[in-house]
């Protein structure tokens, strides 16, 4: 396919995706379904374009007046990717596959249009709905932080030491030029590629010999401030499909004994697989049985409980571009419903003197800070742990990490623009008597 037919694909990706109202990768999958002719090139370069929209659809709505797919994709171009008003009249060709040429106030708005004086939820990329929660956290940074989580995001690994060092993960991919990370010793990070074709790391010889996992450096950060005691009782009560019980298993070096568990037994499903690769030995699956409780067995004797909360995943936007213009208020009445629910039973397993690690990716203070002081006021038998001390499980990279994040009386907010990661937040809650 030529660049200028990719264009036109693209577009007409972008106006399905706004009236069906369906996530961007299953329609994309169904367009190559439809279009066998397209070659896997021709296929990520086309979801590239499409995604890049989906980053910047409020901006490039207000660049090109219009809210289309053809005057979305025009506006991402200049928005996402820096062409000129040239580039993307090339682009637009009139050829048979490709989009018609610009009109005169489509290249007017190309030259001259720009984002000054837009308001905030327009500059930031994100839902009007949102502004005055983002607000509440950012103020007038909430812009900012928003182009950030519009960016593309990097490939970020962690080195799963049960099976190797960071150097002989790092001599095994240096044909993808790997880099180490700000923040977590374990990260390694690999660049995009500009065409947006992914990399095949899952047929990587040291991701098949469990070398490596796919895990963004926040998500590392997060179960490395949980601080898992070597020897210890743990329990991964969200643990989906277990990436950080993978993690918290290599923090503890294979000592001890950690529980994972999810109510739902469709997300554990690939758990078994991947503790099996990455050489885990001291992690017992906890899978639901109807009304038994499998758990009963654990109350009040937990050192560690890791919750990582179901949330509205905001700080993943990213990664899930597309998913910020589907969310609703109802969403997210739904998930702080959700997450009182599992930080109450969470508190059950936890011994006096243990402790709750609260993760969410999400960025909003109802869904954090205001979950923290809703759990406290139920449950006066624990207390948050300072972020000075929680940072003390990275070293002096914490103390660099709590200068550039965004700390709370409850907790610590990373983002795509202060840390480089996606948005994570992490609170520890001590257990007093």
């Amino acid at each position: 396919m030529t660049p200028a037919a990719r264009l036109a694909a693209a577009i007409d990706i972008v106006n399905t995706i706004a009236a069906d109202r369906r996530p961007a990768s299953e329609v994309l999958k169904e367009w190559g379904r439809g279009h066998r002719f397209a070659g896997s090139g021709d296929r990520a370069a086309i979801a590239a374009l499409v995604y890049d929209v989906e980053r910047r659809r409020a901006s490039a709505a207000y660049l090109m007046g219009a809210e289309e797919g053809r005057a979305l994709a025009l506006g991402a171009l200049k928005l996402a990717r820096g062409l000129d008003v040239e580039a993307i009249a090339a682009l637009c060709d009139g050829s048979r596959f490709g989009p018609a040429p610009l009109t005169d106030e489509e290249r007017a708005r190309l030259e001259a249009g720009s984002l000054d004086g837009a308001p905030a939820p327009v500059a930031g990329d994100y839902p009007e709905w949102l502004d005055a929660s983002l607000a509440a956290v950012f103020g007038e940074a909430r812009a900012a932080e928003g182009q950030a989580l519009a960016e593309r995001a990097p490939l970020d690994l962690r080195v799963n030491t049960l099976k190797a060092a960071p150097e002989k993960a790092t001599e095994a991919l240096a044909h993808l030029n790997p880099a180490a990370t700000d923040w977590s010793p374990l990260a390694l990070r690999i660049g995009f590629e500009v065409d947006g074709k992914a990399h095949a790391l899952t047929a990587e010889p040291a991701f098949i010999k469990g070398q490596v996992e796919i895990q963004d450096e926040g998500s590392q950060i997060a179960a490395i401030l949980a601080a898992p005691p070597r020897g210890g009782q743990v329990l991964d009560l969200c643990a989906g499909g277990g990436g950080k019980t993978l993690e918290l298993a290599a923090l503890m070096d294979n000592a001890g004994q950690l529980y994972a568990y999810d109510s739902d037994m469709r997300r554990l499903a690939p758990i078994h697989e991947r503790l099996q690769r990455a050489g885990v030995r001291n992690v017992q699956v906890r899978t639901p049985r109807g009304a038994t409780d499998v758990l009963a067995d654990l109350e009040a004797r937990m050192d560690l409980v890791l919750v990582d909360a179901p949330c509205t995943g905001t700080g993943t936007w990213r990664r899930n571009p597309d998913a910020k213009w589907r969310m609703r208020p109802g969403a997210l009445a739904e998930r702080q419903k959700d997450q009182a629910e599992v930080l109450d039973a969470a508190a059950r397993f936890v011994k006096p003197g243990g402790r709750i690690a609260y993760v969410t990716c999400s960025l909003l203070d109802e869904e954090n800070g205001g979950q923290v002081r809703a759990f406290l006021a139920r449950h006066p038998d624990f207390a948050v742990v300072p972020p000075d001390e929680t940072v003390l499980a990275l070293g002096e990279r914490g103390i660099r990490l709590k200068q550039a994040a965004l700390a709370s009386a409850e907790g610590l907010l990373l983002t795509p623009r202060r840390t480089g990661t996606d948005g994570f937040f992490v609170s520890l809650l001590a257990r007093t008597v």
